[in-house]
């Protein structure tokens, strides 16, 4: 029997039309949730992730304070930039598109944005916080996945969560997300350092594939009724297409789809996650306000 296939675009809308609601509540008490995100440069893919972000906001309710600035743009200009966006009480959000100009350091960015508008949840202070599980702004795309396992009914606890990658962004906050009581999964975490692969990915109940690789995980390497989770978004070549190209995971999906309980589309599946966990930080960085 072939697996459930995971709709995270419909869950994502979900979380969405949650955040929109809360929005409008807010603004009844004098809050207009805000946030600022900040694109250097006009790398196509940058454009077209921050353009997501923007038709999101819109979707919520919140107010888009995104500065675009040039390629040449300094370091200082852009460091100073964020000192205003930090000091400013409008803005809750402070977010940087990835990947910046080569002569700007991106950890000094990082580091400049105030833990409290961090939504992206990359300050090493928001990653403390997260190792210790004191409150913090979860990553999005790791939040998001935890989130996509809770509204599927996808048992965690006690279960074997295998990981695959070990990426600041992705690999290292899920499975320190997995380990907190409220999952209470046992993690293990494979990389390219990691011997004999399948065998223990064999074991695992929930398979989270996060390598960057086309189709990495095949069938012989997922046990039967697993729940398994593809973070891969690769480009490879097809004539069919217009654009010459189509999009994979780093799973197998046809073959895998046939083994799994459960398995994430790719496109369609953990990536609308990530821009609805971000709203849903902007949010509660506005609630912030609201108690403080």
């Amino acid at each position: 029997m072939a697996a459930t296939i995971i709709d995270g675009f419909e869950i994502a809308r979900q979380v969405r039309e949650e955040v929109a609601n809360k929005t409008a509540e807010l603004k009844t008490k004098g809050i207009n949730p805000s946030l600022a995100v900040i694109l250097v440069g006009e790398n196509p893919a940058s454009v077209s992730y921050v353009t997501g972000k923007q038709k999101a906001l819109a979707e919520v309710g919140m107010l888009d304070k995104s500065i675009k600035l040039p390629e040449s743009t300094s370091e200082e200009e852009l460091l100073t930039l964020i000192d205003q966006l930090n000091k400013d009480d409008s803005v809750h959000g402070i977010l940087v598109q990835l990947p910046l100009p080569k002569h700007i350091n991106e950890q000094k960015v990082i580091l400049a944005i105030s833990p409290d508008k961090d939504v992206d949840g990359f300050h090493p202070v928001s990653v403390g916080n997260l190792v210790i599980g004191n409150k913090s702004y979860l990553p999005c795309t790791p939040h998001g996945i935890i989130v996509l396992l809770q509204k599927m009914g996808i048992e965690t606890n006690g279960k074997n969560a295998v990981v695959i990658g070990r990426s600041n962004i992705v690999g290292k906050p899920v499975a320190l997300l997995l380990t907190r009581r409220e999952c209470n999964a046992t993690v293990t975490i494979c990389h390219t350092g990691t011997k004999n692969l399948a065998e223990i990915t064999k074991q695992a109940d929930i398979l989270i594939a996060a390598v960057g690789k086309p189709q990495t995980v095949t069938a012989d390497m997922v046990k039967p009724g697993a729940a398994v989770i593809d973070v891969g978004v690769n480009r490879i070549p097809d004539d069919t297409k217009k654009s010459g190209f189509r999009l994979v995971g780093d799973v197998d999906f046809e073959a895998v789809k046939e083994i799994a309980s459960f398995i994430t589309p790719v496109p369609r599946g953990v990536g609308p996650m990530t821009i609805a966990m971000l709203m849903q930080n902007t949010l509660e960085a506005a609630m912030e306000k609201l108690e403080n």
